[in-house]
């Protein structure tokens, strides 16, 4: 998961070298945390958080085969 997020990421944003994932997993969810540059943010949110909700969508159906929640936050 982390790395499909790191992939897409680094595809939206201007600098892909500052693009910053880090995982977290539990017993019964998996945390992915996204990190980029300040000058970046609005690319990975996008418009009213659309771009932002299908990053999410995205992951947590590449997630279905592991039986675990999958949260992706924006920092």
């Amino acid at each position: 998961m982390k790395e499909l997020v790191e992939v897409i990421a680094k595809n939206l944003v201007d600098y892909p070298e500052q693009v910053k994932v880090k995982q977290t997993e539990g017993d019964t969810t998996i945390i992915i945390e996204l990190s980029v540059a300040s000058e970046d943010m609005g690319k990975v949110i996008g418009k009213q958080g659309r771009i932002a909700k299908a990053i999410r969508t995205v992951v947590k159906s590449a997630a279905v085969k592991t039986d675990k929640k999958v949260i992706v936050e924006i920092i």
